[in-house]
Parts: C-alpha cells; structure tokens; sequence
C-alpha cells in the first residue's frame, strides 16, 4: 500500500499538558507520541507487531492517563449521571464499572467511555479523546441538581496481556485475585493511593491502575516494570492490531457525532424503555423504531497486508463509482491472516457477506462484510484456566 514516507515529528511544549508518567515512557524509549484529550500520549515504542505479540503472549505497561477522569459527586450525582446517558444504571452498584455511551438532543454519541462508582454519591467517568468535562459541566449548570463536576488528580496505568493476572498478583500479594471483569476497588500499592480496576482498552486481559497522586508516576510505573521483569513486561501503546480483531472501537476513528448507538451495534447500551428521561430519548427511540439508516461494519479486504491504518478515511464506492460510505481503520492481522477493519456504510449493503469496493489511495481494492469480532476480547486468565 501508498505510504506517506515522509519523516514526522510531535514537539512538547508547556502548552500540552505532560502525564505523571511522562518521563518514564520517553526514558524507556518511547518514540512517537500523540494528542489526546490536551495530553501527551505515547503512540509506538517498538515496531507495531512487535508490540501486539508482547500484548498477546506476555504483558505490557501502557501509560493510559490521557483517559481524563471526570468526577461526578453529591448527593445528585446518580440523577445526573443517568441524564447524560442512555444506558440503564438501575443496578450500577459501588465498584462496578460499565461501558456507556454519552447523547445529545439528537441521539448523536458525544462519547463513549467507562463509568466507575465508587459510593453512592461519586462516580468517575473515563471518556475518549473529547471535552467531555466542558459538556457534562455545561448540562449540569441548568440541571438544578446539586452535584460537582470537576477533573480529580486521577492517572491510569493498564496492564494488559496474559501474564497481567500474574503480575498484578505479585503486585499486591494476591490481593486483588478475586476481582472480578469490570469491577473496581480503592487500593494501594507501596503507599501509594490507587483504585484497581479489571478494566482496559487492549482485548487481552487488562487491569488499569487508576494512580490518585501524580508526583507518584514515575514511582508507580518503576515498580510495576521491576515486577514484570520475570513476565518480559514491556511498554507499549494502544495496539491497533487487537483493538480491531477484538471489536474495540475508536471515539472519532470509528465512532463520530454523527453516529448514535443503533449505528454502529450499540443498541445494547440504550434502554429507551426506562423511567428517567435521559439526553436523546425521544430521537433514539425513534431511530429504534425505523431502525439507523446507516451501519458500522467488519470488512475483510482483498490485498497484500496493510501494515498501517488509514490516515485518512478511506471512501467505500457504490456501483456507480459514487462514495456512499467510508472505512474508518484497517489494518492486517496476523492471526487472523487477513486484512481486517470497520467501514460506515448504509443499511442497505450492511448484509454479511456483502461485497464493497474500497477507493484507497493508489487503487481500488475489494472487501466484503464480515462478522465482527474476529478474535473477542479476553475476560478471563487463559493461562491460569
């Protein structure tokens, strides 16, 4: 495939705010790093198959902190929390965690991300790249309900990978060997404060170590890596690799304002059924009712491995030679032996097994509609089962 060659570089500056572990992952070579959520985020340290193969055999360490906590507590922090979205937290109980989605007026998702209750009166919601902070203080103001909404001194860790269970054991002695997928816990680790959590964003099974001091980075992160010596821990950063073979989707890669929940196989996360009337509930029960015109797809193209994503969107032609669609990310997966990814195409030709033609930048390529996930994410220790 066409690739820009072309060499790229990031400056840092005091402008862009510097994650508590930021020294640590440029003094363990990381080498490219990007803009996410006004941070500093480490895109690449090692070539990008070497990191999915530490990911998918041993254990990895991904500062993840741009994951911008947003605080949520008072004595209406439940109420707000289930205006701003769609999915039904009747049963959200302290140390749980869920995947929601966050709409507007018109069933748009403004984000996706994680929610965390750690008392009945507080919650810490984990969003992707976005001004979510700016959007919940904004529709808390004229709420009436008394909460605050603030970003508290909070830092994610992950540890993801097969041997993640056996590291965070060593951790803390076993301490946390009964946490269960998507449930978290106040903790702490050589005095420092933490919440665990069995959360993560990389398919293999991951913990996130939510750090609540960030003079502490440097200090979290050289513990973790001197305990993963004997696992052949590794740094690493989100990996487009398992993030497509396992379905994870990508706030403004595959998942836009433009899109609601029906879109792109969400409608999981909406219960336009309950009683509390939510952001969006009147358009999104009409989508549910005449069903989105538009569907996020698994494609399985024809070609030589793309060794990197798209930079930009790759348009999906109709018959015509008309752009009716596009694929959001792509990329080779040497599991599966396919090339493998996500297009944004109408109803009408979202059927499996459909055939699309791809305009990439230097020729047209032929795919086809595919089941996704094609490897699911791990919830359980493979090793220990």
């Amino acid at each position: 495939m066409l690739q820009n060659t072309q060499p790229a570089s990031i400056s840092f500056g005091a402008r862009v705010r510097k994650s508590p572990f930021f020294d640590s992952t440029r003094n363990d070579g990381a080498k490219a790093f990007s803009v996410y959520n006004h941070m500093y985020m480490p895109t690449a340290y090692a070539d990008g198959t070497d990191e999915y193969n530490s990911l998918v055999n041993d254990v990895t360490m991904w500062d993840v902190s741009v994951e911008r906590q947003i605080e949520i507590n008072g004595p209406d922090a439940y109420k707000l929390v289930r205006m701003i979205t769609p999915r039904n937290l009747e049963k959200c109980e302290i140390g749980h965690c869920l995947y929601i989605v966050l709409t507007d007026h018109t069933g748009g998702i403004i984000n996706d991300a994680v929610l965390l209750r750690l008392k009945p009166d507080q919650f810490w919601i984990s969003p992707g790249d976005g001004d979510v902070l700016l959007w919940i203080q904004g529709v808390a103001i004229n709420s009436g309900f008394d909460v605050k909404v603030f970003e508290p001194d909070v830092s994610p860790l992950q540890i993801g990978g097969p041997k993640a269970p056996a590291l965070i054991n060593k951790l803390f002695d076993g301490q946390h060997d009964d946490l269960r997928f998507y449930r978290a816990r106040e903790t702490s680790l050589n005095g420092i404060p933490l919440v665990i959590g069995r959360t993560g964003w990389s398919g293999e099974i991951s913990y996130e170590l939510y750090l609540r001091d960030g003079k502490l980075g440097n200090k979290l992160w050289s513990i973790v890596k001197k305990a993963g010596q004997e696992f052949n821990i590794a740094p690493a950063a989100p990996n487009c690799i398992r993030s497509i073979e396992g379905g994870l989707l990508s706030y403004v890669s595959d998942i836009t304002r433009e899109d609601c929940p029906y879109t792109i196989g969400l409608g999981r996360l909406v219960d336009v059924d309950q009683d509390i009337d939510f952001i969006g509930k009147e358009a999104l029960k009409k989508i549910k009712e005449c069903g989105p015109s538009r569907q996020l797809v698994g494609i399985e193209i024809e070609d030589d491995p793309i060794i990197a994503p798209p930079e930009n969107p790759w348009p999906v032609l109709n018959g015509k030679g008309m752009i009716v669609g596009h694929v959001s990310r792509c990329i080779y997966s040497p599991r599966v032996g396919k090339n493998i990814g996500f297009a944004n195409v109408p109803t009408a030709i979202s059927a499996l097994g459909t055939t699309i033609k791809i305009a990439a930048p230097d020729r047209n390529l032929n795919a086809k509609v595919s089941k996704f996930p094609w490897i699911p994410a791990e919830r359980i220790n493979r090793q220990a089962s």
